[in-house]
């Protein structure tokens, strides 16, 4: 069974969310407890799985990823197997930020940053309609990202 978080434990994960950065020192001056107790709270935030990571978020245009493209991906089969082997092949793949098995038209949905739509072309000439048991990709590509990896509300 998961801890039940208190007021403290959620200020701490807000603080976290908007600034990583911050030091111990700081973060607990922020949610108003010692040191020693920020410190102790957020190890056991790490340990119990609520904070999983901690990452620079980069700029994509500055290292030529400005192009954001989703890709919806059905299979030839809905078995195990099918799926198992898909996403076995789809995490080797360093362009792919996200692959989320959904219910509906497609089986997968797939966020991919690219230089631009050549790069993209390459990547699905060679790669995507390679993967095992593809069938059919429906390509979108973003013109504007109106909300990009906001942090969860709680």
């Amino acid at each position: 069974m998961t801890a039940v978080l208190d007021r403290i434990d959620l200020k701490i994960l807000r603080h976290l969310q908007k600034d990583g950065r911050l030091t111990n020192a700081e973060l607990a001056q922020l949610v108003d407890v010692s040191p020693a107790t920020c410190h102790r709270r957020t190890q056991r935030l790490f340990d119990e799985g609520f904070i999983t990571n901690v990452r620079a978020i980069v700029a994509p245009q500055l290292v030529n990823r400005g192009a954001l493209v989703i890709v919806g991906v059905v299979l030839d089969r809905s078995t195990p197997e099918s799926f198992r082997e898909f996403e076995e092949a789809i995490r080797k793949l360093k362009f792919v930020l996200d692959c989320h098995l959904v219910a509906g038209d497609f089986d997968y949905f797939l966020k991919i940053r690219v230089g631009d739509m050549a790069d993209f072309n390459h990547i699905h000439g060679t790669k995507l309609i390679a993967l095992p048991g593809v069938r059919q990709t429906r390509t979108f590509f973003v013109m504007k990202e109106v909300v990009d990896n906001a942090p969860l509300e709680f």
